[in-house]
């Protein structure tokens, strides 16, 4: 994680916080802002719910109502993410975002698996045509322009719009298309 980006917590409307990751997520891609806004989460628990005897295991939402952005504050990026639909605002002073801790910041990304350096071992390339296989660019095909082992990302070119876009993806949104 850079120095300069801290982990913000935004306030969202009730049941809107996948949306709200999802149209963040497609305004960072569109508005060239992967430097400034990092990642994205709604922090989940696996809860079992009983029902007529059955059990099953259940994602919840650990912050109902709430997004955790990692991401650097300047005017451009708080506009962008204050003014996303289904965000009420951010948790903090009316002016001035308040970040977590890096304690908590840690206690929650291990709770989501994501304390850890990526250890997936992907057999890809530049050039190679891939398939996203979950996020805002679901069954895209690209070609890969950019790898990065210590990120655990790499980048695409997707046609949208009868042109290439490049997208940034993690490696375990992709598999090879055949």
């Amino acid at each position: 994680m850079e120095a300069d980006k801290k982990w913000y917590v935004i306030h969202t409307y009730s049941g809107y916080e996948n949306k709200v990751k999802t149209t963040l997520e497609l305004k960072v891609q569109s508005m060239g802002l992967q430097d400034v806004i990092s990642r994205i989460l709604v922090p989940l628990e696996d809860e079992i719910d009983e029902k007529d005897g059955v059990k099953k295991v259940v994602k919840r939402k650990i912050f109902p109502g709430y997004v955790l952005v990692e991401m650097e504050v300047n005017d451009r990026s708080w506009y962008v993410v204050r003014n996303t639909p289904g965000v009420t605002g951010f948790v903090g002073s009316a002016t001035k975002p308040v970040p977590l801790s890096d304690s908590e910041v840690e206690h929650i990304l291990k709770s989501q698996g994501l304390d850890k350096k990526p250890s997936i071992n992907i057999d890809v390339e530049v050039g190679e045509t891939v398939r996203i296989t979950s996020g805002a660019f679901e069954d895209k095909l690209g070609v890969i322009t950019e790898l990065n082992p210590e990120k655990g990302t790499l980048k695409l070119n997707v046609e949208m719009f009868n042109r290439d876009t490049e997208v940034e993806v993690e490696f375990s949104q992709i598999e090879k298309a055949l």
